[in-house]
């Protein structure tokens, strides 16, 4: 009875795996998103994978779509995925056991002093065996003993295996599973981080080439009206004031030109990083007009958005490592229980090594307990418990972040459409005022200097418009990586690399 009773207290810890098992801690969610929005549409819809189709521009559908496959950041993080699911299976193989073949031949002298430590009678009845002579003491003659040369060869199976007792190795495999969702919530996050950059990129894109042609009208038009105003003053209608004037727009006007095109070149090299083109490829050039602003914004549970959001699932999965890790630690302070098995043969002559004579085998069973280490055990422990509190506390300001982050674009899109609104009725106002001052201009009402004032008016208030405009594109784009960005609706390229996901 008392094997059968052995055998069932290690079935019965066989199953169980010390330390915590790991549960999400509790949160304290808001009621709403969306409180502070009320003045934008909002739906209770699922996020599409390439949400940013939404925009209603080819040109960056492509770009995007390009990059997904191009980019060196995706290959990385895509690498890192493979890395932790190979890891995963790597750590799943403790539990199956180890076997080893080896073959040892080897050529030995043994010297004749060593008497009988030589291998002896073979199977074949060959005698390996140092030379013994009678001793001085008994009226023998040197040499007393000699050595002998031989060669011996030695194959060995070997098989060991030790039994997850106490489950420090699921809970090996649990951490390694959970390290293996990090990097894949990781690579989804960084799927979504590229297509939020390249759509802030291709709307600085649009931006800046609206702000170009808009300070180039005013260059042209500046310089049509220089040219005017020259021909006035030699005819007498204009002063010298105005022509001074009339130059200092046009120079102003100018000065602002080569800090776009700067801006701009930099953007599109910024865009090729992104996409993974080369310094010398070529970019799609974004016209503002062409984006669409989605009519219908998402809206998310905030319950939703702690399963959306690839940063916290991220931060939950290295907190269910940092838990199977205490249960690692705790494990190791416990007995360790290992069984060994070796068979094989040994011979002078390779063929003769399985010869009844020849074959030998052990079978061996150990349990060590660690008696004193100087407190390593225990305080790697101690070290394991303290790094999950740390990752308890690092997942609840995940959270919180996420939650500020999506706050932070509701109250963004509700200021740029305040914004927005204003911009167009200041544009309407200034091209009004524009139009007010030529007419009063050209009766002798109004001096050249308030006329320009006028013009500059109107470009400034289209700048400010465009702005506006590209702002609230931004914001869009930014509430959809707010709420998680639709991966759980792709269907990711990293699939066909052999990238496996849940």
């Amino acid at each position: 009875m008392k094997p059968r009773l052995s055998l069932a207290v290690l079935a019965l810890l066989a199953g169980c795996a010390v330390g915590p098992d790991y549960s999400r801690p509790t949160l304290d969610l808001p009621k709403t998103l969306a409180a502070n929005a009320a003045e934008q549409h909002y739906v209770q819809q699922d996020i599409r994978r390439n949400w940013w189709a939404l925009f209603g521009s080819i040109e960056l559908d492509a770009l995007i779509e390009h990059a997904m496959r191009a980019n060196h950041g995706i290959a990385s993080a895509e690498a890192a995925l493979r890395a932790a699911q190979e890891n995963v299976l790597a750590q799943q193989g403790y539990f199956f056991p180890s076997a080893q073949l080896g073959y040892t031949p080897t050529r030995t002298k043994l010297a004749g002093n060593l008497g009988g430590n030589s291998p002896g009678v073979q199977g074949n009845g060959s005698v390996i065996s140092t030379t013994q002579n009678t001793p001085a003491s008994q009226g023998g003659t040197a040499p007393f003993n000699a050595p002998v040369i031989y060669n011996f060869h030695t194959a060995q199976l070997s098989v060991a295996y030790t039994p997850d007792v106490f489950g420090g190795a699921r809970r090996e495999v649990e951490s390694a599973e959970a390290q293996q969702q990090t990097q894949r919530f990781q690579l989804e996050a960084a799927y979504i981080t590229l297509a939020s950059n390249i759509v802030a990129a291709a709307l600085q894109d649009a931006l800046l080439r609206r702000q170009i042609a808009i300070v180039t009208g005013m260059i042209d038009n500046n310089q049509a009206t220089l040219a005017l105003t020259q021909r006035q003053m030699k005819a007498g209608y204009a002063s010298a004031l105005e022509l001074a004037n009339q130059r200092s727009a046009l120079a102003q006007s100018r000065q602002l030109l080569p800090p776009l095109r700067k801006q701009l070149e930099q953007n599109r090299d910024l865009l090729r990083v992104l996409a993974g083109i080369p310094a010398d490829g070529g970019v799609p050039a974004f016209a503002l007009d062409a984006f669409k602003t989605p009519q219908d914004l998402p809206q998310a549970l905030p319950s939703q958005l702690v399963e959306q959001r690839p940063d916290v699932r991220a931060a939950e999965a290295q907190l269910q490592a940092a838990s199977a890790q205490v249960g690692v630690a705790r494990a190791a302070r416990l007995p360790q229980l290992s069984l060994t098995a070796n068979a094989g043969g040994a011979a002078s002559q390779f063929g003769q090594m399985f010869w009844s004579s020849g074959k030998f085998f052990d079978l061996t069973a150990s349990m060590t307990q660690t008696l004193f280490d100087g407190g390593t055990l225990k305080h790697r422990e101690r070290a394991a418990e303290q790094a999950l509190q740390g990752a308890v506390a690092d997942y609840r300001m995940t959270v919180a972040t996420a939650f500020q982050n999506v706050a932070d674009v509701l109250y963004a899109i509700d200021s740029d459409a305040a914004a927005l609104q204003a911009a167009a009725e200041a544009s309407e106002a200034a091209k009004a005022g524009l139009d007010l001052s030529q007419r009063q201009h050209a009766r002798g009402y109004l001096d050249r200097l308030a006329l320009i004032a006028a013009e500059q008016n109107v470009h400034q208030a289209e700048i400010a418009l465009a702005q506006a405009r590209a702002s609230q594109l931004g914001d869009a784009a930014a509430l959809y990586q707010a709420l998680g960005g639709g991966w759980w609706n792709r269907e990711t390229t990293a699939q066909s690399k052999g990238v496996q996901h849940d």
